[in-house]
């Protein structure tokens, strides 16, 4: 089950109970299908619902409130690629409703209405994205029509089944640290942390992108200067299924050298190294993982358990993704740590998307600092991150993934 699914889930589980006698409809699975200059996407639920839409601007964003109804799934897994729609995110609002929020590109007109069970199908949400400058058809209309088609008479772009869209690329967001005004460690011949990050940072993305089943973001892509807490935004946003986060520090000795890889700590950091490099990576710009989870109707004790449960299991993914990481790394240059060291360090506090902070040397160290700066050593440290990244994801599959499906193709064949 894909983290921010399974984070979902425990969310609506603490709702307040229905009254009694009252059972809660679900949001079963949703399809997705386009024209020329429109977008069509149909909820498949278990009964009758209310509904209401509204749109909001700066930026642009369609809201469709669904009343009295859990979502059973993640509509992330919809393919928006070449849509007016950036993304989809849900999750309860009030007292056992579901919000449903589309980030729209650009202002959209909307329709939606209701149907119930007709031609072997059962009650359905249907909701209709009209490019701007075209005409919508009235939902009035749609509903006055006798008997009810089955509305879904455009052609689909893939085959649909039981999830909510099969064989989705695992999302995986790079972040060069540093960066513009914050130039990172400095060398002794002057290297600068930000450049060096940046280069192996583009060469991961590349590498990603040449493989088959994963979708790789880059926190930034030039020399400007992002803040932790954004950093965290913009992976959860992507609703990433990893964030990996590019250094090469510098160390309070400079003997000290060879790479090392860290995940979040709540309890203290595993070494006085782990310790300084959080505290310097951190500074002013600390975070909590109760900012990023939508919390604020939740008993304050609630709240944090519901933080512990999701911060304790991401935190579990990170170090064995971590492990994974080092362990490729290995093969290309010397370790400084051969275990994956912990630390508080802001820029992992996702609450629910396995991360991990790279050192890919240190800056300060003569020698790695030769290295770092070379094109060659760059390109091999990219593609050890990548193959400890794909190794990970090979042995854990998000639901629904193309890595998924094809696990269980190689599975089938040597059974």
């Amino acid at each position: 089950m894909h983290r921010r699914q399974l984070l979902t889930l425990i969310l609506a589980s603490t709702t307040l109970a229905l009254p009694f006698g009252a059972s809660a409809a679900m949001v079963r699975d949703a399809r997705l299908w386009r024209s020329t200059d429109k977008l069509r996407v149909v909820f498949d639920l278990s009964g009758p619902v209310q509904f209401k839409t509204f749109t909001l601007q700066a930026p642009d964003r369609l809201i469709v409130d669904v009343v009295g109804a859990q979502l059973s799934g993640d509509l992330a897994h919809l393919n928006l690629a070449g849509t007016s729609v950036r993304a989809i995110r849900s999750g309860p609002f009030g007292q056992g409703d579901t919000r449903i929020v589309f980030d729209l590109n650009a202002p959209m007109q909307s329709s939606a209405f209701l149907l119930g069970p007709a031609q072997g199908q059962g009650h359905r949400l249907v909701l209709d994205l009209i490019q701007p400058g075209k005409v919508a058809a009235p939902a009035a209309i749609a509903r006055a029509a006798a008997p009810q088609p089955d509305p879904e008479p455009m052609e689909p772009e893939k085959p649909v089944s039981n999830s909510f869209h099969p064989k989705r690329d695992i999302v995986v967001v790079v972040d060069p640290g540093h960066g513009g005004k914050d130039p990172g460690a400095i060398g002794g011949k002057g290297e600068r942390e930000k450049d060096v990050v940046l280069s192996i940072a583009q060469l991961l993305a590349r590498r990603l992108k040449r493989e088959k089943g994963y979708t790789v973001h880059l926190v930034r892509n030039d020399d400007f200067y992002v803040p932790l807490r954004k950093r965290v935004d913009f992976a959860r946003q992507r609703n990433a299924d990893m964030f990996i986060s590019v250094h090469a520090d510098a160390a309070p000795r400079l003997t000290a050298s060879g790479a090392s890889v860290f995940a979040l700590s709540e309890n203290g950091a595993t070494s006085a190294t782990a310790r300084m490099m959080a505290d310097r990576e951190n500074g002013a710009d600390l975070i909590g993982a109760a900012s990023l989870l939508n919390l604020k109707d939740k008993d304050p004790m609630l709240a944090n358990v519901i933080i512990d449960m999701s911060m304790n299991a991401t935190i579990a993914a990170s170090l064995q993704l971590g492990h994974t990481v080092l362990g490729s790394l290995a093969d290309i240059t010397t370790l400084h740590q051969k275990r994956v060291e912990q630390a508080g360090f802001a820029v992992l506090k996702s609450p629910d998307v396995p991360s991990i902070l790279v050192e890919t040397g240190f800056i300060s160290n003569a020698s790695d600092a030769q290295r770092l700066v070379t094109a060659r050593h760059q390109q091999a440290v990219a593609d050890r991150l990548f193959a400890g990244i794909n190794a990970y994801f090979e042995k854990n599959p998000p639901t629904g993934s193309f890595v998924a499906w094809a696990q269980e193709q190689k599975a089938q064949r040597t059974a």
